[in-house]
């Protein structure tokens, strides 16, 4: 009895150090991104805990994903740029490549101190986005760090702040609209100036007496299909079950009551409310909403 109660606690051991393990890799950014461009402007800090980004009058900086993935549920929390901000861009999305790529975007517009962040989201399908939907936050975020989520499967995509989602787009090919579902995604994000258009239209210019602008990350999470060498790590003959809940979720009554709120509080612009935009009448997916 001795003897199997040590072996159990080793087993338990094992598995307590297994799980530890596995939490760290899941947010080791040495890992899991590649700085690729800022000249040193970005870095991966506390043992590849945290990740930050800076802009200056120079250059800006950005990072991108190791891995490429085909569908999956992907967590990342960001600390915003803090103070004036206005003029300054960070955007953290999902793209391939190509002409015809696809894309599903966060960007978070700067602003002058004391006024609130734009949240800016988009859908590209085969090259096609004008798909934008803004937000205010209902929250400060540069005061620390939030959640930014994306749910991506066959079925929709969900945008999530702080497990709150604020968007969704469903799957409508039915009715002709391309969905992003056969091309593989990595992961980007960057901090950069876009005074030209940023902030109230690129009437308010970017301060560099204020820079550096800094943004920082922490906690990424990917439950996700993995994308290489042609194949994904998630079977396609596999019943969805067994490739994580996210596969094949939805949103129950709870979730639609909360996009409902974020909607009605919090949303500046829709491109489906939009008329003038679309003068030929607005897009399909719009009728659907």
């Amino acid at each position: 009895m001795a003897s199997l109660s040590t072996s159990n606690s080793t087993l338990l051991m094992a598995l307590v150090l297994g799980c530890v393990m596995m939490a760290a890799s899941a947010s080791n950014f040495y890992q899991d991104f590649d700085i690729t461009w800022g000249d040193g402007r970005g870095k991966i800090l506390n043992n590849g805990q945290l990740l930050s980004l800076s802009l200056d009058k120079a250059s800006g900086s950005g990072f991108q994903s190791k891995n490429e993935y085909l569908f999956g549920k992907i967590d990342m929390q960001l600390k915003l740029v803090p103070g004036n901000s206005a003029g300054t861009v960070t955007a953290y999305y999902l793209s391939s490549k190509g002409s015809t790529w696809d894309e599903i975007d966060f960007e978070f517009l700067g602003n002058l101190s004391g006024d609130p962040y734009i949240l800016h989201t988009n859908v590209f399908s085969q090259g096609k986005g004008n798909r934008e939907q803004q937000f205010y936050l209902w929250f400060d975020p540069t005061a620390d760090f939030h959640t930014y989520s994306i749910l991506w499967n066959p079925q929709r995509i969900i945008f999530s702040v702080d497990g709150t989602p604020i968007r969704e787009f469903k799957n409508m090919e039915s009715i002709g609209v391309p969905f992003p579902k056969n091309q593989a995604m990595r992961i980007y994000s960057s901090l950069w100036n876009a005074d030209d258009w940023a902030t109230r239209g690129g009437l308010v210019k970017t301060d560099w007496s204020h820079a550096p602008f800094t943004a920082s990350y922490r906690n990424f999470n990917a439950n996700a299909c993995v994308w290489s060498n042609g194949a994904s790590s998630c079977k396609s003959n596999a019943p969805s079950s067994t490739k994580g809940a996210w596969f094949s979720q939805e949103m129950d009554s709870a979730s639609q009551q909360r996009l409902r709120w974020v909607r009605k509080n919090f949303m500046i612009y829709n491109y489906c409310t939009d008329a003038k935009r679309f003068p030929q009448g607005l897009p399909p997916e719009c009728k659907m909403a």
